[in-house]
């Protein structure tokens, strides 16, 4: 394909005519993407491949977010002339109401993950970067851009709108629910890799045991801190109860999986087992805990002099709130961030192997610090291969470095967990972007829920050799 567009466009020999011969190719072609300039440094086709990816997705969610806005939707509607005959003209409705809001947010996901969801199926068993199948995820990124476009523009023509939402609604939910327990399971999965190989270095270094008791104390110091301060900022001694109960329970669980992690029967049957990994997750857990709380709607109680007082909330959460657009903005940019880090970070080969139930074996365990890498980096690959394009490094050639179905995949369940997330799970109705961060029951139990589902999956792989004696399990 490449020499195909290089013998219609007769393109010089010069160095900025070679540069946009290989980015033509990159984007109309089944080359690896340079990135589509010639100043940024070398990368490997692999990462290249999900960075684009990445871009595409990114876009689609600030899409969701304009949608979701309501400034934004007040601003278009008095500066833009003619506006409501713009919107009777696309038949968007007498304000453009049908390219707001939940519903609109609705139609552009699903065609993201319809996106996503193709592109799974399409590279279903690839283990190779030379198959035509494999250029197609690999290149095309113009037409794909495309693609992407009329999907998610071909959902606002979807007949019986109304059903579509309703049905599509506990579809998101149930994705996004996926989405939160795939991530939940590796890290539980992080945390015994992370014991298992620091252990490994104690057999001939015994300063491992030192990293380790420093590693275990600070978390569960920052465990034990985080409690605390939300037992005194979130809970007051009249009222707050609920806060109280779930502050003890939470608690009360990250002390029960401690003293089940060194229990006897337990480290007979599993000897990595631990504390790093139990304070590792009480820490997840605290930060759930905290996260839950702070997006728990305010509660409102009259003090004596028969005024409204916000109470179970530190008193400087007002404080916090009040440029509406900068925690929004600030609050939004992070949370996707997040989103993206958990996307990218779950598509790792060992991820994928992880969730299979595939691990290596203890004794090929090579302790280092960066234990999440190989020895020489993530990819196995020679760093100097042969360049078909502008400084795109092709690092596939052996064989592929990460699951390409299992990528499009756990994006097909993000773009759900956007989808749900952006329009407050079950609170769609009311939902807008600049009240997000404001307080929502839905993303409160969510988060209360993932907080208790990740206890109850690092339970599950104390108990579960007890419970199977015959059965080998391994992480």
């Amino acid at each position: 394909m490449e020499l195909l567009i290089s013998e219609i466009f007769v393109f010089p020999r010069s160095t900025d005519d070679r540069a946009s011969r290989g980015t033509l190719a990159c984007c109309c072609g089944s080359a690896g993407c340079s990135l589509c300039c010639g100043c940024c440094p070398k990368i490997r086709q692999s990462r290249s491949t999900r960075f684009m990816y990445a871009l595409y997705f990114i876009l689609v969610v600030l899409l969701c977010c304009v949608m979701m806005s309501r400034t934004v939707a007040n601003e278009m509607k008095e500066r833009i002339p003619f506006y409501e005959d713009i919107c009777k003209g696309i038949k968007a409705g007498d304000t453009c109401e049908k390219l707001v809001g939940y519903s609109a947010v609705y139609r552009v996901c699903f065609g993201m993950a319809c996106f996503f969801f193709i592109f799974c199926l399409l590279t279903l068993k690839i283990n190779s970067s030379k198959g035509c199948r494999a250029h197609i995820h690999n290149g095309f990124w113009f037409f794909k851009l495309l693609l992407l476009g009329a999907m998610c523009s071909g959902a606002f023509f979807i007949p019986d709108q109304e059903t579509f939402l309703n049905a599509w609604r506990y579809v998101g939910a149930i994705g996004g629910f996926i989405f939160i327990g795939i991530q939940l399971i590796l890290l539980v999965e992080f945390a015994h890799k992370w014991n298992k190989n620091w252990t490994a270095g104690t057999a001939t270094n015994k300063l491992w045991y030192a990293a380790l008791a420093l590693v275990t104390l600070i978390m569960y110091s920052i465990a034990a801190g985080g409690l605390i301060l939300m037992a005194v900022f979130y809970t007051q001694k009249d009222g707050c109860l609920e806060n109280k109960i779930l502050l003890g329970l939470n608690g009360g669980l990250c002390l029960l999986i401690s003293v089940v992690a060194i229990s006897p029967c337990v480290q007979n049957r599993q000897p990595h087992s631990g504390l790093l990994q139990s304070g590792l997750i009480s820490c997840y857990v605290m930060y759930l805990t905290f996260s839950a709380l702070s997006s728990k709607p305010v509660e409102v109680a009259l003090d004596e002099h028969g005024k409204n007082v916000t109470i179970c909330v530190p008193d400087f959460g007002q404080d916090l709130y009040r440029d509406e657009n900068l925690v929004t903005g600030l609050g939004t940019t992070l949370l996707f961030m997040c989103i993206l880090y958990s996307c990218l970070t779950s598509t790792t080969r060992s991820s994928s192997d992880a969730l299979q139930g595939r691990y290596a074996a203890p004794e090929l365990e090579v302790a280092r610090c960066c234990f999440c890498f190989g020895p020489d980096g993530e990819d196995t690959e020679e760093q100097q291969n042969v360049k078909e394009g502008p400084r795109v490094i092709y690092d596939e050639k052996r064989g592929t470095v990460y699951s390409y179905s299992y990528f499009h995949f756990v994006f097909f369940l993000a773009s759900l967990y956007v989808m749900m997330t952006v329009t407050s799970w079950f609170n769609y109705e009311s939902a807008n972007i600049e009240t997000f961060f404001s307080g929502s029951w839905s993303i409160f139990w969510v988060k209360m829920a993932s907080c208790w589902m990740c206890v109850l999956l690092y339970l599950g792989t104390l108990v579960a050799p007890l419970c199977c004696p015959s059965r080998q399990f391994s992480v």
